[in-house]
């Protein structure tokens, strides 16, 4: 498990490098990845994949949120490194196999996991993202108030 954590940091930190991520974000960018994927495989042993990338994009999103506050710059810039990781490529790559050999209800068995799979990462950001807009109109609230 401490194995794939530390390629996932590395995975990440190269994507980020191909993608022109300014250096000095680098690192957080690859722990960003690098806790969300940890914390896919705590849950998905226990609750499956679904929950698993669930939890974790959550986890992903809100490292992202807090890192772009603090560090004043765009949350794209981690959430687009971190959710990395959580994309499912291999249930597309199955879907198009099955495809192909004629296998038919396993193609559509992993074309709605994989559907499934994005779906639960979309929700979270969204879910994530709403919280922050939501913690940012309430601290403007407040501020006119007093």
């Amino acid at each position: 498990m401490l194995i794939q954590i530390i390629g996932a940091f590395i995975a990440i930190v190269a994507f980020s490098i191909v993608i022109e991520t300014p250096k000095k974000f680098l690192i957080y960018c690859g722990l960003t990845g690098a806790v969300g994927w940890a914390v896919y495989l705590a849950v998905n042993a226990g609750y499956g994949p679904i929950w698993g990338n669930f939890v974790s994009a959550l986890v992903i999103s809100l490292m992202s949120h807090l890192f772009a506050r603090i560090l004043k710059t765009p949350v794209t810039i981690f959430l687009i490194s971190g959710i990395l990781t959580l994309v499912p490529g291999a249930t597309m790559y199955h879907t198009g196999y099955e495809l192909f050999m004629g296998n038919m209800e396993e193609a559509a068995s992993y074309l709605a996991l994989t559907a499934q799979i994005a779906g639960v990462i979309a929700l979270a950001i969204f879910i994530m993202d709403s919280v922050f807009q939501t913690l940012k109109k309430l601290s403007s609230c407040s501020g006119e108030k007093t």
